[in-house]
């Protein structure tokens, strides 16, 4: 069992750079096919100050640190017995290539069910730019299937 006193638990903050290459990559794997997310020169006619990053993309940008899943190993999870329950994004502002991402999480909350048999953790994300500017936050929860 995950135990509660975990909740607030705060982790080492990741930075990312969003590149162009990546966002193109990303945009063509989930079959995006506005030029927007992979021609510079439309997205830029469009408003944008580069390629815009796509829905989803943070998550597998927070992905490519080292050792994504050391936050599980730090508050007692068997990753032989997880699954993946939940996930939101809010998005305050627009990323851009070029942008360098800081990624900040920590503990949101820890709940047992089906009397104690499943733990769920909850981790929340707070992603700023380069200035400081309140880009997404995001939410995902963790079930943790115990002994």
């Amino acid at each position: 069992m995950i135990d509660s006193k975990h909740i607030g638990r705060a982790f080492a903050a990741s930075r990312a750079e969003v590149e162009k290459g990546r966002l193109r990559f990303f945009a063509k794997a989930i079959g995006e096919t506005d030029p927007v997310y992979t021609d510079e020169a439309v997205a830029r006619a469009a408003g944008h100050a580069s390629l815009p990053v796509p829905p989803t993309f943070l998550f597998s940008l927070e992905m490519e640190k080292p050792d994504p899943f050391a936050w599980m190993d730090e508050i007692g999870m068997d990753l032989t017995r997880i699954l993946h329950g939940e996930q939101s994004f809010t998005y305050h502002r627009m990323a851009y290539a070029g942008d360098t991402l800081t990624f900040e999480s920590h503990v949101a909350d820890v709940y047992d069910k089906k009397n104690g048999a499943l733990t769920f953790v909850v981790r929340a994300v707070k992603v700023t730019d380069q200035r400081g500017a309140h880009v997404a936050d995001l939410r995902s929860s963790i079930a943790h299937r115990n002994t």
